[in-house]
């Protein structure tokens, strides 16, 4: 009758307030046939599960991709965002295609368990796009770049793991291990990921009605949320863990200062008299911004009405940091070829090679958005040193 039942699950009493902490692998058939057997055998008052709403929702609704829409996604400034939440999953999704477990299935299997049941669920998880937003903007730039290049390392990776790493992959929590190993290089990420999302959990997990409560949440979180509960919590604002941080004087300065200069240094050309230098480096400006960010169009695979509008908003939208050259590329980019349902739901799996994404619709909308913004940059940098030579 116990085969399922695991050998490390954790009692905690606080007052008359028992929890049973139960710590999963977001890929293991073992963890989806424990929660199964614990639900129903424990009979807890309520069940915390390790998600957000939106997470939580993503699981239920198996034909999320048709409800996604990405003209509203770039509309609103989400893409970025987008894209490091898929370069996560689908990290984790290749992983779970080793193992024959999807990822997040003992999560979902633990929701099911319960509403059959009529046990609460309760959502314990932060909003995931405030831990990424809190872990970029509390990170240096330097930081940020290292970062960057990790998320893209993990979704290229071709990772052949034998018999040995597979039982481990079963035995843990994959997602929550590959962001222990980026927060030995970054800690302060670390902090954001795992540790802050310990305190906020364990703050959830005390405050769930009941007299029993189960909890499930992946094994590495087991280790923080276990010493909070037992040991106390430390002197802080809770409240604040679940706030974006604002950017900084510096990030908030720095995107206006190379427009500002630039601006001076046409100024100063006309108020010379210098005319037909500050023409031609009006044109300089024109012609490097447009051409650079069109050619990271082209590399891209953009449709012609992609690449023509990067050649015309680059310009422009290199003085203007409200707005970047790969959000206009991509918003046409969208329209002009728009993603398919089934571009979505292969999304995983062509994030994994590089064909893939340019073969997949919806990540070459991203690819037009990186390679487009990126193009603009350095047009941006190549013309102001134009202009610096010629007026």
């Amino acid at each position: 009758m116990d085969n399922h039942r695991p050998s490390d699950l954790k009692h905690i009493t606080i007052g008359e307030h028992e929890i049973l902490l139960l710590g999963t692998a977001h890929i293991s058939q073992s963890s989806v046939d424990a929660v199964r057997f614990l639900i129903p055998q424990e009979q807890p008052d309520s069940v915390c599960i390790e998600l957000d709403s939106q997470r939580f929702k993503s699981l239920q609704q198996k034909n999320r991709w048709e409800s996604l829409n990405i003209i509203q996604v770039i509309k609103k400034g989400q893409l970025p965002y987008l894209m490091a939440n898929l370069a996560l999953s689908a990290f984790q999704k290749r992983m779970g295609l080793q193992t024959g477990v999807q990822p997040g299935a003992e999560m979902a299997a633990a929701a099911e368990t319960a509403q059959n049941l009529n046990i609460p669920v309760v959502l314990i998880d932060r909003d995931i796009r405030t831990t990424l937003l809190r872990a970029w903007r509390k990170t240096g730039l330097w930081k940020k770049l290292n970062l960057f290049a990790s998320l893209l390392a993990s979704m290229f990776e071709k990772q052949k793991i034998d018999e040995e790493e597979l039982r481990r992959l079963r035995e843990t929590d994959t997602l929550s291990s590959m962001l222990e190993e980026m927060g030995e290089m970054l800690p302060s990420v670390k902090n954001i990921l795992v540790d802050e999302r310990d305190l906020y959990m364990a703050d959830k997990i005390r405050n769930t009605m009941g007299e029993k409560t189960l909890v499930i949440v992946g094994a590495a979180h087991v280790p923080g949320i276990s010493r909070l509960l037992s040991e106390g919590f430390p002197d802080r604002d809770l409240d604040e863990l679940a706030t974006i941080p604002p950017k900084s004087s510096v990030s908030k300065i720095l995107p206006w200062l190379l427009p500002f200069l630039v601006v001076v240094l046409f100024v100063v050309g006309f108020s010379g008299g210098s005319f037909d230098k500050a023409q031609e480096a009006a044109l300089a400006w024109i012609l490097a911004n447009g051409l650079l960010s069109a050619l990271g169009a082209l590399l891209a695979f953009g449709h012609p009405l992609t690449i023509a509008s990067a050649f015309v908003a680059a310009p422009i939208t290199s003085l203007n940091p409200m707005i970047g050259a790969g959000f206009v590329t991509a918003l046409v980019q969208a329209f002009a070829v728009a993603p398919t349902v089934k571009d979505m739901e292969r999304i995983s799996e062509d994030m994994a090679t590089f064909k893939g994404w340019w073969r997949n619709r919806m990540t070459r909308v991203m690819l037009v958005f990186l390679l487009s913004s990126l193009g603009s940059v350095f047009g941006t940098l190549v013309s102001f040193h134009w202009l610096k030579n010629l007026l």
